[in-house]
């Protein structure tokens, strides 16, 4: 059966040489890569298509660091800078971040102090008191059925939203209220905003691992660029090699397939350049925890632009020649059926070890100066190493397959399949065995180097869940917060204090020190006290040990005064005196895993209604199977005052660094991971298409679909679960390697390393599945004509 007749194509010799002879050779290569009808066109496109989704992942993930930066660079310039001395064009704020379900609101109450105080970025005109601008992915949180729980911490009146300038990203939940509270002593004050403070410096620790997420994320996009460009190799070399029996010499074939390769490159770029536009504006609606960004920030930088430009043909000629070699030295049949060469795992080996010996001279605590020198030997080294399951996989795969024998039919044709050809399999699962390695590698790091960025609060979250803090409302207010807190549905237990500051002398000679009123009941879970009544007072002063050493107020009041001194306390100076029942008391660390000094005064000893406003503070125990029983007690402590905060307790707290760079880790991977799964169903579908003649031939004479989907399925699984063993190996000696480093002993999860192995062969077997319905319609019998 055959189809409609070609597009012929006449070629004619040139005379002379040089230049033009070279650019007409390519041209006419030009030409041949939509030759053939239906078919080169067909192959033209899933060529530009694989390249295109190469370069598309290339400048999506180096897009990720300029994209973080420009987040930072906008959460610092809306921070401005703060000022202490009063002045009338400034602007007051008090920091009012929440959590919503999870989810970080950030937030700041303001007021200005005159007429020319200084905007906030992306903010057209202050809020007045009652008001608020909110962000608009806030305002449309605050739009639906949860707004309702959300909004009284928010305003009464949302009157505009923040700009783009003015947040770090596009799902950012943020907002500006304005409030006639603040109190000018105790606020913050900013007169100008933008420019921030300067960057932190990364250490060497985290310098490299900043390089090697580098590499982790762009070399598989780069082996993936590397198998696009050899997209319809069969179907190429037959034809290059029919046109060498015709005549050609072998410099004119290298011309014709240098031609045709850089057409599809040139191509491949064109879709590459839109898929990554495409990709930009998508991305503001793709989230990743809470990190987001604007389609702007998507910024690869300039040299990488232009070295894909540059490299990506190049690269694409390179190996169409390469591929070239065994085909125009021979007859068309010839080549077709003779028995491939062996391949030698020598000079595949040397490349892994030539990585380990970049590595070498910096193991054990070599990145103390971690040097741009340094980083590039680095980055070369773990590129070597992670290049070596590149180059071993084809021979692992030709090597374990070639001592296969027997079992049932779908098994044998995909082993004898592997076995005639298992470099096109290799190359379609070798980037994500690059990439399984190279997660693999990174988890082994992080793990190792976790401890020197995570700090102990010295929280324990078995005395307490939450804490509350509200600043400065009166005693009356006090009571009535604690005791509607109590009754918020979910609350188990609510222990509150009030806390103040008291003075004693007069003139130049006052000291100062901090009182604390509660029951019996809550001072025993802040003091080391057993014996307590209501109308005692004690007196917990610093250790001998610390007044020494600086770190305790000098002469604090509890470590002077005696039963009987007149003390002032709080803002309006209440005076009160020491009764004569007064003790000393030793402290105890509290719930939040400080440890508090000073006055400790029961209800019965001092009312805490009389000397005005005093700090509120309670720890709380919420039962987190009520639903929403969080958000009510956040919401009673906003209304209660303006810095009105409930935090969870916690153990532990990692660097903003560290959690950053991990954070970063996660969209690049997620990027990643998006597009290796395009390009590996693209690659299966090239392949398949390249087989359909034989695959509506087994179909015609009588193969049964569910062998030939089994077939498929089993030439993808081998060489996956061969490929993600090699990854294995490699991860864990380039991650031992690194983590040598940096000092640390050998340290991995396992189930980190089954999950990145299970992620990378589920993400090759999943897309096999999805080609499935193609391999069904390839095996009808019009995939038997040839045009």
């Amino acid at each position: 059966m055959t189809g409609p007749r070609s597009t012929r194509l006449r070629y004619t010799r040139q005379r002379g040489g040089g230049l033009g002879r070279l650019g007409y050779d390519v041209a006419f290569g030009a030409r041949l890569a939509f030759s053939g009808g239906r078919d080169g066109w067909t192959r033209a496109i899933f060529t530009a298509v694989g390249v295109g989704i190469g370069v598309a992942m290339l400048l999506l993930a180096a897009s990720v660091p300029g994209a973080l930066a420009a987040r930072e660079e906008r959460g610092a310039a809306r921070a401005g800078g703060y000022i202490q001395d009063s002045t009338g064009d400034a602007l007051l704020f008090a920091y009012s971040d929440t959590i919503f379900r999870n989810q970080g609101v950030w937030g700041r109450t303001i007021a200005a102090e005159g007429p020319q105080a200084p905007v906030p970025p992306g903010v057209a005109a202050l809020p007045g008191p009652g008001e608020a601008v909110v962000s608009p992915a806030l305002a449309e949180l605050l739009a639906g059925p949860d707004g309702a729980l959300l909004a009284p911490r928010i305003g009464e009146r949302i009157v505009g939203q923040i700009g783009p300038e003015g947040l770090t990203g596009p799902a950012e939940l943020a907002f500006y209220r304005g409030s006639t509270d603040l109190d000018p002593e105790l606020s913050n004050r900013v007169t100008a905003f933008g420019g921030g403070g300067p960057n932190e410096v990364l250490g060497p620790v985290l310098t490299l691992l900043v390089v090697i997420i580098f590499v982790v994320l762009l070399l598989p996009i780069v082996v993936f660029l590397g198998a696009a460009v050899r997209f319809g190799g069969a179907a190429r070399d037959r034809r290059l090699a029919a046109l060498r029996l015709a005549g050609a010499d072998h410099r004119m074939i290298g011309r014709f397939a240098a031609g045709e390769a850089l057409t599809g490159a040139l191509l491949g770029l064109v879709v590459g350049a839109a898929l990554f536009l495409i990709g930009r504006q998508i991305t503001p609606l793709v989230q990743v925890s809470d990190l987001s960004v604007f389609a702007a920030d998507v910024r690869p930088p300039a040299v990488l632009v232009a070295l894909a430009v540059v490299a990506a043909p190049l690269a694409a000629v390179a190996v169409g020649l390469i591929a070239l070699r065994g085909v125009v030295a021979e007859p068309l049949g010839v080549v077709r059926r003779a028995t491939p060469r062996r391949r030698r795992p020598g000079w595949r080996l040397a490349v892994p070890l030539a990585g380990l010996a970049l590595l070498y001279p910096l193991l054990r605590g070599g990145i103390s100066s971690f040097d741009a020198l340094a980083q590039y030997q680095v980055a070369a080294g773990a590129v070597l190493m992670l290049i070596g399951v590149v180059t071993l996989l084809p021979w692992l795969i030709e090597t374990t397959v070639r001592r296969m024998r027997g079992g049932p039919v779908a098994w044998q044709l995909a082993v004898r399949r592997l076995q005639v050809d298992g470099a096109g399999n290799a190359r379609l699962v070798s980037g994500v065995a690059v990439a399984v390695a190279g997660t693999i590698a990174l988890q082994g790091l992080f793990i190792g180097i976790e401890d020197d960025f995570t700090r102990s609060t010295g929280a324990d979250p078995t005395r307490a869940s939450h804490s509350l803090y509200v600043g400065s409302p009166t005693g009356g207010q006090a009571d009535r917060l604690l005791a509607r807190v109590a009754e918020v549905p979910g609350v188990e237990s609510v222990r509150g204090f009030r806390t103040t500051g008291v003075t004693a002398g007069s003139g130049d000679v006052q000291v100062w020190d901090q009182l604390t009123v509660a029951d019996c009941a809550v001072l025993a879970d802040l003091i080391a006290v057993t014996d307590c009544a209501d109308g005692d007072v004690f007196l917990v002063t610093p250790p001998d040990a610390a007044v020494r050493a600086g770190t305790a107020p000098p002469a604090p009041v509890a470590a002077t005064t005696r039963p009987g001194d007149r003390l002032q306390v709080g803002e309006d100076q209440y005076g009160w005196t020491l009764p004569p029942t007064v003790r000393t008391a030793e402290p105890r660390v509290d719930p939040w895993g400080g440890q508090l000094r000073g006055i400790f005064a029961t209800t019965g000893a001092i009312d805490p209604t009389v000397p005005g406003p005093m700090t509120i503070q309670a720890y709380l125990t919420i039962d987190p199977t009520v639903p929403d029983a969080v958000e009510r007690v956040r919401n009673l402590a906003a209304t209660a005052g303006v810095n009105g905060q409930v935090s969870a307790l916690s153990t532990n707290e990692q660097a903003r660094q560290y959690v950053n760079i991990r954070r970063g880790l996660t969209v690049g991977i997620v990027v990643t991971l998006l597009l290796i799964g395009a390009s590996l169903l693209v690659s299966t579908l090239e392949q398949l298409r390249e087989r359909r003649r034989l695959l509506a031939m087994l179909a015609a004479f009588g193969t049964p679909r569910r062998v030939l989907g089994w077939a498929v399925l089993w030439q993808q699984l081998v060489p996956v679960l061969i490929g993600t063993a090699l990854a294995v190996v490699a991860g864990l000696g380039l991650g031992a390697v690194l983590l040598g480093m940096v000092g640390r002993s050998l340290a991995f999860s396992w189930w980190s390393v089954a999950g990145a192995s299970a992620l990378g062969a589920g993400a090759a077997i999943g897309v096999t599945v999805a080609s499935l319905p193609v391999l069904w319609r390839l095996m009808r019998a019009d995939g038997l004509r040839t045009e």
